[in-house]
């Protein structure tokens, strides 16, 4: 196995830093205050293709795997910046680009690339259902050459930023299955042509985050926006889970590698009691365990990654990838806290900004328990604990 970076990683890497320092902390810091969506930062990505690296390039996409689109989301975080204002439109396509139609491929993909049209919602989490994705109640029911959805979903990122949505509801009753997962579908909607029958209120959080309860009553979609065939939609939004906890990892990593560049450089310069802060084990030992961390998340990323863009099995490395990184992430963010010291919670050193967005990768997209109680019954054989 080779572990040394090649080229084109490098050239990933370099492009995005030379991106984001057009967006520095100030900039970051303005919008936590206003409550603002950065758009400027979401423009510069789709203008220069990064949101449509995972599109194939028949489509006029980057045609690229979830391997570089972690390392661009990472090296996006390791600035300073937070992705989560975008990243579902390089996650999203787990799922449209294996189980969409040639005709919707075509329909919508180089719109998207282009950045004409936005797909930034991913609508599944209901407030009855929490993590049981199975026991969501939002019905569509066939009606012609239409189907009709009503229900109600909470925790939607990015609806009110996003002109396409895609959307899993019920399209059989709970049970009729030979599993839970089935009579559930997908379906791609055209926001744009929602009118009423979609109400958004956004949720206030703990940090800058545009997410949101969404109320649907008689939302017409046409037939031919359900992805793949009716009824298994749970099956196929698998393969945007997967790309999605990859991504986040790179995420939680990039975030790592943020609190320990920043916090290396303040133990090297701030001076107390006539040394620097950083000589003493105290500061030292919980950044360098903090790196070791990170590094052994980077690896199981790049493994689950790999299996992924080789359309194998990877949902049990997926998963332990979101997990190390997610863990590492913040213990990297508690030991960049405390080798600031009070500087850590004053707000132009951004770290404690930086604190509070990595904390949500410890539980979203899934919580760590469910990923240990995943993985406790799949991978170990273990009796089923929830």
């Amino acid at each position: 196995m080779n572990f040394s970076p090649n080229a084109d990683e490098s050239l990933i890497r370099d492009a995005i830093r030379d991106v984001c320092a057009e967006f520095p902390g100030a900039y970051w810091r303005e919008l936590e205050a206003s409550g603002e969506y950065p758009a400027d930062f979401v423009a510069a990505l789709t203008r220069l293709g990064w949101l449509s690296i995972l599109i194939p390039q028949e489509y006029g996409g980057g045609g690229l795997g979830v391997t570089e689109a972690g390392i661009v989301l990472e090296e996006i975080h390791r600035s300073g910046a937070n992705a989560n204002a975008c990243h579902a439109q390089m996650y999203t396509m787990g799922a449209l680009v294996r189980h969409g139609s040639e005709e919707q491929k075509r329909r919508y993909l180089p719109a998207i690339a282009a950045g004409e049209l936005r797909l930034q919602a991913f609508a599944v989490t209901e407030p009855d259902a929490g993590s049981d994705s199975t026991k969501i109640s939002t019905v569509a029911e066939r009606d012609g050459g239409h189907y009709v959805i009503n229900g109600q979903k909470v925790f939607i990122s990015r609806v009110a930023q996003s002109d396409l949505m895609l959307l899993l509801a019920r399209t059989a009753p709970a049970g009729q299955g030979a599993s839970r997962s089935e009579g559930l579908s997908l379906f791609l909607v055209d926001l744009r042509e929602a009118g009423g029958a979609i109400e958004t209120r956004r949720i206030p959080m703990m940090f800058n985050h545009h997410t949101y309860q969404v109320f649907i009553s008689g939302l017409r979609v046409p037939a031919e926006n359900l992805i793949g065939t009716e009824g298994s939609g749970f099956r196929q939004i698998i393969d945007g889970w997967n790309a999605e906890r990859c991504l986040l990892a790179s995420e939680a990593i990039g975030d790592g590698r943020f609190f320990l560049d920043r916090a290396s450089e303040y133990g090297r310069e701030r001076v107390v009691f006539g040394r620097p802060v950083g000589a003493n084990q105290g500061v030292q030992f919980p950044l360098a365990q903090a790196y070791a961390q990170i590094e052994a998340a980077s690896l199981m990323r790049f493994k689950a990654a790999a299996l992924f863009d080789a359309g194998q099995r990877c949902g049990a490395e997926a998963n332990m990838a979101k997990l190390l990184a997610s863990q590492a992430s913040f213990q990297a963010g508690n030991a960049a806290m405390l080798a600031f010291g009070g500087n850590g919670l004053a707000v132009e050193y951004d770290i404690e900004r930086k604190f509070r967005e990595t904390k949500l990768l410890e539980i979203a997209p899934v919580s760590n328990n469910l990923v240990l109680a995943f993985l406790g019954q799949h991978e170990l054989g273990l009796p089923r604990s929830y």
